[in-house]
């Protein structure tokens, strides 16, 4: 079994910081990408990922450039799909069912979104298309925790019980097999 380092980096703030962003596209800050660029800067990678959406793009294409690596796009990365709530700022949402949710987002998803068992299954399979090779994977809280919650054995409630800001870099040590593992070996918040 070849084990393997792998850093999960959320995104920058967005342009419009606060809002429920699932599939909702922001432009991300150039003071962002900039230090989400200083961020991997002194990480050993040989490959890097990114979701779709161009809060992570921009700056994975940011980070690719200085590392000599093109990043490879993968939808699997992208964040929870909050269905109505896609894009709204959460004060403007019911606060109860908006409380179900984050008490338990698989049994009480967004309005029209996704459950949580959706995102971490997608999740799963994009972490198991991984080659066994130093890798940067640009994403999303949702998917950080998805990945934490696949690798670690963590429980839904576990991964949301600690903060993931944005610019959030947490680096784990992969065990490739038939059900990768892995354990964290560094969180910078």
């Amino acid at each position: 079994m070849t084990d393997f380092s792998l850093h999960l980096l959320r995104h920058g703030a967005p342009v419009q910081p606060g809002l429920l962003m699932g599939r909702t596209d922001g432009l991300p800050t150039d003071a962002g990408i900039a230090a989400r660029v200083a961020q991997a800067g002194s990480l050993d990678i040989e490959h890097i990922v990114t979701s779709d959406l161009l809060r992570c793009r921009a700056a994975a294409d940011a980070i690719g450039a200085t590392k000599g690596v093109v990043p490879v796009v993968d939808p699997r990365w992208r964040e929870l799909d909050f269905g109505d709530w896609d894009g709204a700022a959460a004060d403007t949402l019911d606060p109860e069912a908006l409380g179900r949710f984050w008490d338990d987002p698989d049994a009480s998803p967004p309005p029209g979104g996704e459950r949580w068992s959706s995102l971490a299954s997608r999740v799963s399979d994009a972490l198991a298309a991984l080659a066994s090779r130093p890798t940067l994977i640009v994403t999303h809280g949702g998917s950080i925790r998805a990945a934490l919650h696949n690798l670690c054995g963590f429980t839904q409630r576990q991964t949301w019980s600690f903060a993931l800001p944005y610019g959030a870099l947490v680096s784990l040590q992969v065990w490739s097999g038939d059900r990768p593992s892995a354990q964290i070996t560094a969180i910078h918040a």
